[in-house]
């Protein structure tokens, strides 16, 4: 397994670890950009990237057990679109569903601190870049999110994880370490939570 596929494979272990099990996880950032997460530290070069929940295991079951994962609701109302758009663009719906869950809860009026808008959270470079004059529509921004998003699954050679950390940190930022996921304590969050929602999505529909 190369380094990438280990960042990859520790990111989506230690989050389902903090998940399940409801433990602190911790990072650390080697010289070379490597990324280290564990939920047992080795040494105090470790620091929390995600901390545990303070409540017990029985209620997070139940509220598991009551809401898997939030905006069903919503999501049923952009499903029609973001079929078109996928098929448009080359791309699983369930991964378009994953970053809209991520990057805006299906609100098409969301607005970052950053200023990206939209249910794909566009920023206004990118939004202009894909034609998306209005990015407060959901139709223009589902498509200029699904064009960029297959551009750099096209740029990263299909690699997921790296496109959806350029998704998020800006394809610069990948390159600029080594075409590896960058070491943002953000972006680090983003990948393993949009991979979660992708997966579960596929697993709804059966793939």
């Amino acid at each position: 397994m190369g380094s990438r596929e280990c960042v990859l494979a520790g990111l989506v272990l230690g989050f389902s670890l903090c998940r399940a099990g409801w433990a602190d996880i911790y990072v650390y950032t080697a010289a070379d950009g490597a990324v280290s997460l564990s939920n047992v530290p080795p040494d105090d070069r470790y620091t929390v990237l995600i901390a545990a929940p303070q409540q017990s295991v029985a209620t997070a079951t139940v509220e598991t057990t009551r809401k898997p994962y939030a905006g069903l609701a919503r999501k049923a109302r952009f499903d029609q679109a973001v079929e078109k758009a996928s098929r448009t663009h080359g791309l699983e719906s369930a991964l378009l569903h994953a970053v809209i869950s991520v990057e805006s809860a299906y609100n098409p009026k969301a607005v970052s601190k950053k200023g990206a808008a939209g249910l794909m959270q566009l920023m206004p470079g990118t939004a202009k870049r894909y034609g998306v004059a209005d990015p407060f529509d959901p139709v223009q921004n589902l498509n200029g999110g699904a064009k960029y998003l297959r551009d750099l699954l096209n740029m990263f050679s299909s690699d997921m994880s790296l496109a959806l950390a350029a998704f998020n940190a800006g394809e610069g930022a990948v390159v600029k370490y080594g075409n590896r996921i960058p070491p943002y304590r953000e972006t680090l969050r983003y990948v393993p939570r949009v991979l979660d929602y992708y997966r579960r999505y596929r697993a709804d529909a059966g793939l």
